[in-house]
C-alpha cells in the first residue's frame, strides 16, 4: 500500500547505528580511491544468464529473460511502499505541524517576495523588458537555493513558452541541479536498508565520495562482488519526500487561493500543481525510472548507434538504482569527443533522428535531454541517461505535427491556426482568426530562408512570442520536444556554426510523408503535392531527394498510400486531378520525343520530309516545347531516384500491377487513355490546320 511521506529521522554522521558503522569500517578498507574521470556515465548490460551451458541459445535467452522478470518483480516488491503524491494525506500531515510550515513559508516568501518587489520596481521605472535577462538569472539562482522542489519547478517552467517570456525560458533551461551532496554514511546506510544486504556482500569496492550529485540524489561508482562488473549506484537524498511534500503543500495552498480570488487566471491552477507534483513524486521511485529505461531501450535501442541504459534489478529499490558503468564523454565536451576520433555532428544527427522517432513514431520520449544526460561512448554510440522524467505524445498529435509542418511549408496559415485544435493548444471555442496575422507576420519573414538556412532556435523563439500573446495552453509533450531539438542544435552549433536542425530533420519528415499509410499523413502528402489543381512534380522530386537521405527510407513503400486512396471510393476528386496530370505527362513524353527525334534528322531531310517546313513537325512555341521537355526530364529523374534507392527491386511494381487489375483502376486507365486520345487528336488537327496551340 502506498504511503505518504513521514517525518524523517535525524540522519547525522554520528547517528548511524553501530552495526552499520562497523560494516562501513570493514568495507571502507576496500573502497576504491582511484580518481574517477568526468567522462563517465551510466549504461546497462544485464547480468550474465544463469541457464546451463549445454542448453540452446533460445533456451538461454528465454531463461535469462525469465530471471530478469523475476528480479524486476522483486525490485517492485521492495518499492511497494514507495511514496506517492496524495494531497489529502499531505494536508492532514502538515496541518498539524504549524511551526515547520511557517518556517518554510517565511523562507520561500522572503526569497520570492524580494524578487517580486524588483519586478514591481522595474515596471514602475519602465525597465521591465530591459531587465528581463538579469531578473531571469536571479530567478534561476533563487530556485537553486530553495531546493529540489523549486529546481524541478524551474525546469518545468523552462518548457512553457505560453507562461514565460523567451528570456526566462533560456535562463531556466540552464538550471542545473546545483545542490550540495549529503553525507556518504547516510547514502551507504540507505543502500543497506533498502536492499537488506551489507555493502561488502554487494560490492567489492565503491568510491569514497559521489561522482555526481543532483536534486534528488547522488551517484557512486562501484564494482559488483558477484560478477566484477563496474556499476553506478544512484542513492536518493534522505528526507526528500518530506521536503518536497511540504513545498507542494504550500504551493497547492497558493493555488487554492488563486482559483478562489484571482479571476484573471481561468485555468485550474490546483489541477496543474497536482499534475506537476505527481510527476515529481514519480521520479522519487527509482524502480519506476528503471522501468522507464527498459521501455525506452526496447523501443529505440534497435539502432546500432543508440545506447540505452538497463537496470540491475537485484540491486534496485525505490531509493537505490544500480546500473552498469561505461566510459564516455558528455556531448557538450567537443574537444574530448574529437580526441576519441568521433564527430560531434554525427552524434547530434543521431540524437535528432532518435528524438524524431520518439516524438512521431512511438510517442514515448526522454523529457530531460540536457547535455549531461547525453553521452558519446568510445564506440561512437549516443547513450541516453537518466530516465526519471519521461513523457508521451498522443497518437493523434503525432500525425498533426507532421501536418503542421506541411501547412508551414505551404504557408497555409489558416490551416496552421486550425492545427492548434488538433494539437490541443487551444480549446474548440477559441477564435483562431486573430492568430493568423501573427503567424503570417513571423513565418513569412522566417520562411524567406531555405530549410538549410533556417535556425530552429529562432523559429522556436518566434513561435514562443506568438504563443505568449494568445490564450495558448502548450501541452507538456510539445514544449519538451522543442526543448530537446533546441538543445541538440545548440550542441551542434559549437562544432559547426552553420548547422541547422531543420535541415537535419527534413529527411525524416519526407520519408514519413512518402511511406506512412496513416490517413492524416496521406492527406497531408496529397495536399503537399497538389495545389490549385496542378501536380507539383518539383515538390515530389524534393521529397524523394530528402527522403532517401533517411536510412530507413523504403522505395517499396513510397507513394503506396496515395495509390490506395486514388483507387478508393472516396478518391474521385484525386482521380480527376491524376487523369489530367497523366494526360499532360503522356503528351509531354510523346511530343518531346518527336521534337528530339526531329532535331536529330539532317537538315536536308527535314525540308524533304516535312514539305519544306524547317521549323518542325509540330507547331509549338519554344516556351511550350521547353516546358514539355522539362516535365519529361523531371519524371525521368523521379524514376531514377526510386531506382537508385537501396532496396529498389522491380518486384515493387507488382503490388501496383495488382492494384491496376481492380475494376476501379481499369476504369481510371480508360479515362486516362480517353483523355490522351482526345489531346493527341486535337494536336493532330491543329497541325493539319496549322493553328498555333494555345499555351496551357
Amino acid at each position: 500500500m502506498a504511503t505518504v511521506a513521514q517525518p524523517c529521522p535525524s540522519w547525522k554522521r554520528g547517528s548511524v547505528p553501530l552495526s552499520k558503522r562497523l560494516t562501513r569500517r570493514r568495507f571502507s578498507g576496500r573502497i576504491t580511491l582511484t580518481r574517477l574521470t568526468p567522462q563517465a556515465a551510466l549504461v546497462q548490460a544485464p547480468p550474465p544468464p544463469s541457464a546451463p551451458r549445454d542448453n540452446s541459445s533460445i533456451q538461454v535467452l528465454t531463461l535469462s529473460r525469465a530471471n530478469d522478470l523475476q528480479a524486476e518483480a522483486r525490485a517492485m516488491a521492495r518499492a511497494a511502499n514507495a511514496t506517492v503524491y496524495n494531497p489529502q494525506l499531505i494536508a492532514s500531515m502538515y496541518g498539524s505541524q504549524p511551526v515547520k510550515v511557517v518556517r518554510r513559508t517565511l523562507q520561500i516568501v522572503g526569497a520570492l517576495g524580494s524578487f517580486g518587489m524588483k519586478l514591481l520596481l522595474d515596471q514602475r521605472n519602465g525597465v521591465l523588458d530591459k531587465n528581463r535577462i538579469v531578473r531571469a538569472s536571479e530567478l534561476k539562482n533563487i530556485f537553486t537555493k530553495l531546493g529540489p522542489t523549486f529546481v524541478k519547478l524551474g525546469q518545468g517552467l523552462s518548457t512553457r513558452p505560453d507562461i514565460c517570456p523567451p528570456e526566462y525560458l533560456e535562463e531556466l533551461s540552464e538550471l542545473q541541479d546545483g545542490l550540495p551532496t549529503f553525507p556518504d554514511e547516510e547514502a551507504f546506510a540507505c543502500i543497506e536498508r533498502e536492499l537488506g544486504l551489507s555493502l561488502d556482500s554487494i560490492f567489492s569496492s565503491i568510491s569514497p565520495s559521489p561522482i555526481a550529485a543532483a536534486s534528488l540524489g547522488q551517484v557512486y561508482k562501484a564494482q559488483l562482488k558477484y560478477s566484477g562488473r563496474l556499476v553506478a549506484v544512484k542513492v536518493q537524498r534522505p528526507c526528500i519526500e518530506e521536503a518536497i511534500g511540504l513545498d507542494f503543500y504550500l504551493i497547492r495552498g497558493l493555488g487554492i487561493f488563486i482559483n478562489k480570488y484571482v479571476d484573471i487566471i481561468t485555468s485550474d491552477v490546483v489541477a496543474l500543481i497536482d499534475e506537476f507534483a505527481r510527476r515529481v513524486f514519480q521520479e522519487l521511485n527509482y524502480v519506476q525510472e528503471g522501468q522507464n529505461a527498459r521501455r525506452f531501450k526496447k523501443l529505440y535501442a534497435d539502432k546500432e548507434d543508440i545506447c540505452v541504459p538497463d537496470v540491475f534489478w537485484d540491486y534496485t529499490s525505490a531509493k537505490v538504482l544500480t546500473m552498469e558503468w561505461v566510459d564516455g564523454v558528455k556531448l557538450n565536451e567537443q574537444e574530448a569527443i574529437e580526441r576519441q576520433g568521433l564527430k560531434v555532428l554525427d552524434l547530434v544527427n543521431t540524437g535528432i533522428q532518435c528524438s524524431l522517432r520518439q516524438l512521431l513514431e512511438y510517442g514515448y520520449f526522454h523529457a530531460d535531454p540536457h547535455p549531461g544526460n547525453l553521452l558519446a561512448t568510445p564506440e561512437g554510440k549516443l547513450a541516453f541517461l537518466d530516465f526519471g522524467m519521461m513523457s508521451e505524445t498522443p497518437e493523434e498529435a503525432r500525425s498533426a505535427i507532421i501536418g503542421h509542418v506541411v501547412h508551414l511549408v505551404n504557408r497555409d496559415y489558416e490551416a496552421m491556426a486550425r492545427d492548434y485544435y488538433a494539437l490541443d493548444f487551444l480549446s474548440p471555442d477559441v477564435d483562431v482568426s486573430p492568430i493568423v496575422p501573427a503567424l503570417r507576420d513571423f513565418f513569412d519573414d522566417a520562411l524567406n530562408y531555405t530549410v538549410s538556412e533556417l535556425n530552429f532556435k529562432t523559429l522556436v523563439d518566434g513561435l514562443g512570442n506568438v504563443l505568449y500573446q494568445f490564450p495558448f495552453n502548450v501541452p507538456a509533450y510539445y514544449a519538451l520536444i522543442l526543448r530537446s531539438l533546441t538543445v541538440l542544435e545548440g550542441l551542434a552549433l559549437y562544432a559547426d556554426p552553420n548547422f541547422k536542425v531543420l535541415a537535419a530533420s527534413y529527411p525524416y519528415f519526407a520519408k514519413r510523408l512518402l511511406t506512412d499509410p496513416n490517413p492524416y499523413l496521406r492527406d497531408a502528402l496529397i495536399e503537399l503535392l497538389f495545389q490549385d489543381g496542378r501536380f507539383r512534380w518539383g515538390r515530389l522530386e524534393n521529397l524523394l531527394v530528402q527522403g532517401r537521405m533517411d536510412r530507413d527510407f523504403s522505395a517499396k513503400e513510397a507513394l503506396q498510400p496515395v495509390l490506395k486512396v486514388l483507387l478508393s471510393p472516396d478518391g474521385e476528386e484525386l482521380r480527376t486531378l491524376v487523369i489530367k496530370e497523366a494526360v499532360q505527362v503522356t503528351e509531354a513524353f510523346t511530343l518531346s520525343t518527336i521534337s528530339d527525334t526531329y532535331k536529330s534528322v539532317p537538315d536536308f531531310m527535314k525540308t524533304l520530309v516535312f514539305n519544306g517546313n524547317a521549323n518542325g513537325p509540330i507547331i509549338m512555341s519554344e516556351v511550350e516545347t521547353q516546358k514539355m521537355i522539362e516535365l519529361r526530364d523531371q519524371v525521368f529523374r523521379i524514376w531514377g531516384l526510386l531506382q537508385s534507392s537501396n532496396d529498389f527491386d522491380r518486384d515493387l511494381l507488382l503490388p501496383i500491377l495488382q492494384v491496376l487489375q481492380q475494376p476501379e483502376a481499369r476504369r481510371l486507365g480508360e479515362r486516362v487513355m480517353g483523355g490522351i486520345s482526345q489531346r493527341l487528336a486535337a494536336r493532330f488537327l491543329q497541325q493539319v490546320l496549322r493553328v498555333p496551340t494555345p499555351s496551357t
